[in-house]
């Protein structure tokens, strides 16, 4: 049967009492981690995957979580062989760019969960971005779990320390591993939105607020991040219903109870998400407004200073007719009382507009 390449012990092994004493050895760079598990403990030692479920098939007891990050088709092609995927699903697991999803071939379950990032910025652009997303992979057998990552974040290291630390937890097998990284998951969900929730309360407050001036194509591309969490977020919700009612008989009873908590956490995230998109939708509205508003006012104001422009460009242009006959044009004090006919009507026409408020 056909191991990866340099991932553990083929070229050296020794064996003690019918037991495989692993020798360690470098795994390749798409390897993050390879453990065998019995009765909730890892085992010590450096593993290749065909020996790791050697192991753990000839003890008959215990299960191997193999995580993997953006392996390539002909890397997880090897795996596949020795633990029987399905090829459908590890074209998914290659290619990426899938919904979340819940799919169950022969005895392997493989879902897909999307992972997102919060990333702060001052200013969002057409061209940044605050909520980054990425996606996991997980096949899930009778005796192994592995994981396929791709994007930058979203480790699992976390989550392997934190069960590592529970034998009780993982003594319940690959389906508590599955409700880790599920839960993990979810719980960043969770982070997100608080971030967002600040980010949209300040917004809301800066669109409301006198004198403070917010585009609404900021609005508009928030709308946008919230979308991208929106197509992580809601596709989930269903898998994990599945799971949480009994959809196959690898996940247990015991196990059951825990993925309804998880399906709460995502009810609580999707509540929120679906504010965040209807809140949005009102800040694009009142911003709206309050630019047609702001150029109605400032129509008014052009609309005053024209008038009382316009008062003495007219009687300027009267008089500069060049008619023989016309009134004072022989009176001595003419040209300053028009120059004063010309100032106290600007000056009651500015009075007229400030008092109702054009200027």
């Amino acid at each position: 049967m056909p191991s990866l390449p340099s991932l553990g012990l083929r070229n050296r092994a020794a064996r003690n009492n019918g037991r495989v004493t692993p020798v360690p050895a470098a795994p390749p760079a798409y390897v993050i981690d390879c453990g065998v598990y019995v009765d909730g403990v890892r085992l010590s030692g450096t593993w290749s995957h065909a020996e790791a479920i050697d192991e753990v098939r000839e003890r008959g007891t215990g299960f191997v979580w193999i995580g993997l990050h953006e392996p390539d088709e002909s890397q997880l092609n090897v795996l596949a062989e020795t633990f029987g995927l399905h090829e459908l699903a590890v074209e998914d697991a290659v290619h990426a760019h899938q919904r979340p999803k819940l799919e169950r071939y022969d005895s392997t379950l493989f879902m897909v969960l999307k992972t997102v990032r919060y990333i702060d910025n001052e200013k969002l652009t057409a061209t940044s971005e605050i909520v980054e997303s990425g996606e996991l992979m997980a096949f899930v057998g009778r005796d192994f779990v592995i994981t396929v990552r791709h994007g930058k974040h979203a480790s699992l290291g976390q989550v392997r320390a934190q069960l590592e630390t529970d034998p009780e937890q993982l003594q319940l097998g690959p389906a508590a591993v599955l409700h880790g990284i599920a839960d993990h998951v979810v719980d960043t969900y969770l982070e997100v939105t608080e971030a967002i929730q600040d980010d949209i309360d300040d917004m809301e407050a800066a669109v409301f607020a006198p004198r403070t001036k917010i585009e609404a194509e900021q609005i508009y591309l928030m709308k946008r991040e919230v979308m991208e969490l929106r197509r992580a977020v809601m596709p989930l919700a269903r898998p994990l219903q599945r799971l949480a009612e009994g959809y196959t008989p690898m996940v247990p009873e015991e196990v059951r109870s825990y993925f309804r908590n998880v399906e709460d956490h995502l009810t609580t995230v999707s509540e929120r998400v679906a504010s965040f998109d209807e809140l949005l939708t009102t800040l694009v509205d009142a911003t709206l407004a309050k630019i047609t508003l702001q150029q109605n006012t400032d129509m008014r104001k052009i609309s005053a200073w024209v008038a009382i422009v316009s008062t003495p460009t007219m009687i300027a242009g009267i008089y500069g007719m060049n008619f023989d006959v016309m009134p004072e044009l022989q009176w001595k004090f003419g040209y300053p009382a028009t120059l004063l006919v010309m100032m106290l009507a600007c000056l009651t026409l500015f009075k007229i507009f400030r008092r109702n408020k054009w200027l």
